[in-house]
């Protein structure tokens, strides 16, 4: 009775799987629209005179005996059991053409099985599609994950006509304006319905049921009371199944058909919103008497069963994670337990485990930096619960938040943090000189070097005065002084970093050795003696690129790029740079802009002293519009170096093409930027020439190197269902009907581009 909406690359993919093989099921959480989809696709395959479909319904089937029943006489044509679909030919009277529709099988798992396991062999042309929040598991199953639908591109500009190519967008429109006649889609309250989809992760049940609400309220507060969806969404159709007429009820249905172990794991699951490994379960599963060595199988049961979405991170291992609706769901089964302060208790406990090599090294491994930038929406989230206490774990965590952040380029969440934990522990704590340190990083980051200055030195003094000295922690408190007093334009700053030197010649850290070389260097550069300071950099060089985190090795390439930029060798710099924003594919907003910042600027210095102007001004205008200039990246004789060169470039153009030229800077967004820092792609903005955003042409040119939506996921770090939704928007776009028409296009597109012939030390090294 409803419009169908969207899943256009899923018909096209389940029409050749279904006549590939004998037995596919379709799988997704409750809500995701499984039979809907299932109902579409045998639609399909009768209108085009095929077979004839028979429906049989299963979700009012109590007994796996009662599924098998109505499966059999189905197929036998019994009048009652059997639901022909509308249009359905009849007196065909072959197997041959026959498709075989069992929805909602999950319960009933055992009955369909030996159904089937006995059907199949005596109907060789019988084909069965199946949906199921959990797969059959018989031999010659194919399974098809279905996931919600499509959200907007982060990246595609955010026009009305752009968001509308969304389909959980269209989807929420559509069934608001039957409710309301006069809903639109508008600059207004564009904003909280895209919001909207997000946090109900484009699931259509959720959807329709937020949808229902807008005759009474607006999609502004619709949102803002979605933190407590499960109260809200409760108005579903009248002629639904139970498990369908509120969010609640439809995951409730996943979660009673759990065993008591993966019940337990699952609500203490809830409290990771950030996704978690197998170290994270096993840690909240330990008062549960689950051992180590079955976490795993019970992670594989419950995303059999729908209620976590496997993944896997950077380094390629297993990670998991849950819909909101569902965490929230997980949250209020254990509250209702009464087990939340237990379980977040262990949780804190495993990230401050996780967070320990913060505090025991001068400056934090690689490996403990990457784990913890995993784990970033968790130490917020537990952050944000031991607010309320005074727990002297806090200040460690938030610490290692702090660390996160500037290693990322954004850092105005964990100071509000940072300074909370400060103001709520004992003054006595003994992580306190850590977090004291990492403010005045912060601090001195923003700008405000006063304050930074007597931050660290309030940290120093903390820790000189401990029973048993942390040389190590003496050591990075006296870099972060020696650069806030560098910032404040206080001499004493090289008597610190002197000193840092010397303790870590003591103690034998290499790296911080180096890393103390490099911002001696970044000393003499501004002092003008290039000479001693290329001599520290060639000596620093290689211990760095060996043994420090990328971070780290990122502050010495831009040292050493505005070294080359002193001595005047330009081809030099730019690679320095341009090496430097290797690690920088995170990027995904302005607030992560302030990681890539000291190269864009080196780059952009690079491009006008090297006499390619125009790109000069592009990279100028499209930081400056962004403000990455932070205080200790851009020192005043640095920032003369900047000034100098866009003064060069608007001097040497006619003054419509430098205009030109950063009006094409300004409307880069902060991947765009990047991109073109590397020379990846021509500096255009989606309401430019080009009409695809950066993300959409890394995805089709993997569509043309001929790689599954799930590779190109896995390569590039994202969803499954955000590589589908880039590739239906690339589609839609360019007016291509399959991935080989993409894939044409691609090539023809690479023939056809021309040749290219255009003419201080971060803040995120010192922990």
């Amino acid at each position: 009775m409803s419009s169908f909406i969207g899943r256009i690359d899923e018909l096209v993919e389940l029409k050749r799987l279904v006549r590939a093989t004998r037995l596919l099921t379709l799988t997704g959480p409750g809500g995701v629209g499984k039979s809907r989809l299932a109902v579409e696709l045998t639609a399909l395959e009768q209108r085009g005179g095929r077979c004839e479909v028979s429906l049989v319904e299963l979700a009012s089937a109590t007994t796996g005996e009662q599924a098998r029943q109505r499966i059999t006489e189905a197929l036998e044509g019994t009048r009652e059991a059997r639901t022909p679909m509308v249009g359905a030919r009849s007196g065909t009277g072959s197997d041959r053409d026959r498709l075989l529709v069992l929805d909602n099988c999950e319960h009933v798992l055992d009955g369909c099985g030996l159904a089937l396991s006995a059907i199949l062999p005596r109907y060789p042309g019988l084909r069965v599609v199946a949906t199921s929040r959990a797969r059959l598991r018989l031999p010659g199953e194919t399974v098809y994950s279905v996931g919600g639908l499509s959200l907007p591109d982060p990246d595609g500009g955010g026009s009305l006509d752009g968001l509308l190519r969304s389909d959980a967008v269209r989807l929420f429109v559509h069934r608001a304006q039957a409710v309301s006649c006069g809903f639109q889609l508008t600059e207004d309250n564009a904003v909280h319905v895209v919001a909207l989809c997000a946090r109900l992760d484009g699931l259509p049940l959720a959807l329709e049921l937020a949808a229902g609400l807008v005759r009474a309220f607006p999609p502004g507060e619709i949102h803002h009371r979605l933190d407590d969806r499960l109260s809200l969404l409760t108005c579903g159709w009248r002629t639904a199944d139970r498990r369908h007429q509120s969010l609640r009820s439809a995951i409730e249905w996943s979660y009673d058909l759990l065993t008591p172990q993966e019940r337990s794991l699952f609500r203490s699951l809830s409290l990771l919103p950030g996704g978690f490994g197998t170290d994270a379960a096993a840690a909240v599963a330990v008062d549960h008497g689950i051992p180590p060595s079955a976490v795993p199988q019970l992670l594989a049961g419950l995303e059999a069963k729908s209620l976590i979405v496997a993944g896997a991170d950077r380094a390629g291992s297993a990670r998991f994670g849950m819909l909101e609706s569902i965490r929230c769901y997980g949250h209020e089964r254990l509250r209702a337990e009464g087990e939340e302060i237990r379980a977040y208790d262990r949780l804190v406990d495993w990230l401050a485990e996780l967070a320990r090599p913060f505090r025991e090294a001068a400056l934090t491994p690689a490996r403990t930096c990457r784990r913890l930038d995993e784990e970033r929406d968790n130490l917020t989230s537990l952050l944000q619960w031991l607010s309320v206490g005074s727990d002297p774990r806090q200040l460690l965590l938030a610490g290692a938040l702090a660390l996160v952040d500037i290693n990322r380029g954004y850092a105005a969440e964990s100071r509000t943090m940072l300074a909370g934990a400060l103001d709520r522990t004992d003054p006595g704590a003994g992580d306190r000189s850590i977090a004291l340190c990492m403010q005045a990083l912060l601090i001195a980051w923003e700008g405000n070097a006063g304050e930074a200055v007597q931050l660290a030195l309030r940290a120093v003094t903390l820790e000189r005065r401990r029973p048993q000295r942390r040389e190590h922690l003496i050591c990075r408190m006296l870099l972060v002084l020696s650069l806030a007093r560098t910032q404040h334009g206080d001499q004493s700053s090289r008597a610190d970093l002197e000193e840092c030197l010397e303790i870590s010649h003591r103690i034998g850290d290499r790296v911080m050795t180096a890393f103390c070389l490099i911002l001696l260097a970044w000393q003499l550069l501004g002092a003008g003696d290039t000479v001693q300071a290329v001599r520290l950099v060639d000596q620093a060089l290689p211990i760095l690129r060996g043994e420090a985190n990328p971070v780290l090795l990122r502050v010495i390439l831009h040292t050493a790029g505005v070294l080359a930029l002193e001595r005047d060798d330009c081809a030099a710099a730019e690679a320095h740079f341009a090496e430097a924003l290797g690690d920088t594919d995170h990027v995904s907003d302005a607030a992560h802009l302030g990681a890539a910042g000291p190269a864009l600027w080196g780059l952009a210095v690079s491009a006008a002293r090297g006499g390619r102007f125009e790109r000069a001004l592009r990279l100028f205008a499209a930081v400056e519009r962004y403000d990455v200039s932070a205080a200790l990246v851009l020192p005043p004789w640095f920032r003369a170096r900047v000034e100098e060169a866009a003064a060069t470039a608007l001097r040497a153009l006619p003054k419509a093409r430098a205009e030109g030229a950063l009006a094409a800077g300004r409307r880069l967004g902060p991947r765009q930027i990047v991109h073109y820092a590397r020379d990846e792609q021509p500096a255009t903005a989606p309401d430019g020439d080009d009409p695809l955003s950066p993300r959409e042409r890394e995805v089709i040119d993997l569509v043309a190197d001929g790689l599954t939506n799930r590779q190109i996921a896995a390569r590039l770090y994202l969803s499954v269902r955000t590589v589908e939704t880039h590739v239906r928007n690339v589609r839609t776009t360019l007016g291509l009907r399959s991935r080989t028409h993409v894939a044409a296009w691609s090539a023809r597109r690479a023939q056809a581009m021309p040749t290219r012939t255009e003419g201080g030390a971060g803040a995120g090294s010192v922990v």
